[in-house]
Formats: structure tokens, C-alpha cells, sequence
């Protein structure tokens, strides 16, 4: 097999990023672009980011999940604690995530280091999903093999009715990491393929430059 994509083509020429007209602190910049790719049309889940962690068998490894709260101290998504990545994490903290929004020809990567989240917090989250979702993280052992979909189907099942009118409490091993940005850079697709890119590092005093696309 081989497939040619080299005739793919895309000019990108809506905006541009320029470092008189940014804010000094990232997060406000992520911020409002996260708004905006919000209230425009395109984007079905815009706070879909890509994950990268370093597995167990030196090898990175990307795969996407959600983006569930931002604040000064960083950037939150929930998942199972016993997962490959969650044992990646635990192994080797530091991750990046990565957004991309391209129809606002815009992208956020963000390296940094992940922690686990409050357990408090861990719980109140949990209770806030839909009863469904709570039941699929104890039906699911996350990145284990097994037999069959009709494995998760029938346990699902059992789950469903054990908990029926009752509290679903929240697994021990469910919960949430927060990943606290060492650098955050801003890419902004230009013509020519001369793309704009500012980069803030060193988040006790963030400091901006501008890389070369």
C-alpha cells in the first residue's frame, strides 16, 4: 500500500498572534481563545486535548481525552488511576498536552507536570456525572485485556442492578490529575507557512518569546 498525501494543501490567513497585543500571563490567552473556539462553529468538543506520557516501556504515547477545569494551578481531566496512563504518569509526571482548533487554524501545547487531583474534589466531580458514566468506571479495568465486549456488557448489568437506587460511590482508583504548565505556546497558522508562535516559560514570572514556525 501506498497513499500519496502530498497534494493536501490548506493556506491558513484568519488571524495572526502578536506579542504586543497578548496578554503577560498565558493562561489568560488561553482563556480567550478557549472562548472563542466555543462561540464559533466547527469544533464539536473544544476542550478535547491530546495527552502525551512516557509508558512504562519508554515509549510515548498519545490518545485524547477531556479537558474538565483550568485555573492558576493548571489543567484538569479525570481517568482511571490503574489505566496505562495513569501508571505512565504515576512512573514519569511530566506530560504535554496539546489543543487543536483548526477551524480557527489555531493550536496549545502545554508541557508540564501532572498530579493527582484533591480527593475531595475527586468525589464531588464524580458525583456530578451522569449515572451512567459512574457505572462505566467500575465496570471498566482500564487498558487490561480482555475477553470479549460482552465481558464490560454483563458486568455493566450486574453494576446497574447492584446500584439500583442507591449512591454510586466513586472508585478509589477513579479520579482526577491536574497538569501544572512549566511552558504554554500559542500557534497560529499564517500564509506561507510562516506561523506565528509565542511561547510563555517560566510560570513564576512568566516571561514571551516568539519561535520561528
Amino acid at each position: 500500500m501506498n497513499l500519496d498525501l502530498t497534494h493536501y494543501r490548506k493556506s491558513y490567513a484568519i488571524n495572526s498572534l502578536k506579542e504586543e497585543e497578548v496578554p503577560n500571563n498565558p493562561l489568560e490567552l488561553f482563556e480567550q481563545w478557549f472562548k472563542e473556539v466555543e462561540k464559533s462553529d466547527g469544533v464539536e468538543e473544544p476542550n478535547a486535548m491530546s495527552l502525551n506520557t512516557v509508558g512504562l516501556d519508554g515509549f510515548p504515547k498519545t490518545r485524547i481525552v477531556l479537558l474538565k477545569k483550568y485555573n492558576e494551578s493548571g489543567f484538569v481531566f479525570y481517568t482511571n488511576y490503574n489505566s496505562e496512563k495513569g501508571k505512565s504518569i504515576s512512573n514519569n509526571p511530566k506530560v504535554c498536552l496539546s489543543f487543536f482548533w483548526p477551524n480557527l487554524e489555531r493550536q496549545v501545547i502545554i508541557k508540564g507536570k501532572a498530579i493527582k487531583e484533591n480527593e475531595t474534589l475527586n468525589t464531588q466531580y464524580f458525583q456530578s456525572r451522569p449515572r451512567g458514566s459512574q457505572i462505566g468506571a467500575w465496570t471498566s479495568p482500564q487498558s487490561n485485556v480482555i475477553e470479549s465486549r460482552e465481558f464490560l456488557i454483563q458486568k455493566e448489568k450486574e453494576l446497574t442492578h447492584m446500584y439500583e437506587g442507591k449512591t454510586i460511590p466513586k472508585p478509589p482508583h477513579w479520579g482526577g490529575f491536574i497538569v501544572v504548565p512549566q511552558s504554554i505556546e500559542f500557534w497560529q497558522g499564517r500564509p506561507n507557512r510562516l506561523h506565528d508562535r509565542i511561547i510563555y516559560e517560566n510560570p513564576k514570572n512568566w516571561t514571551k518569546k516568539r519561535l520561528a514556525p
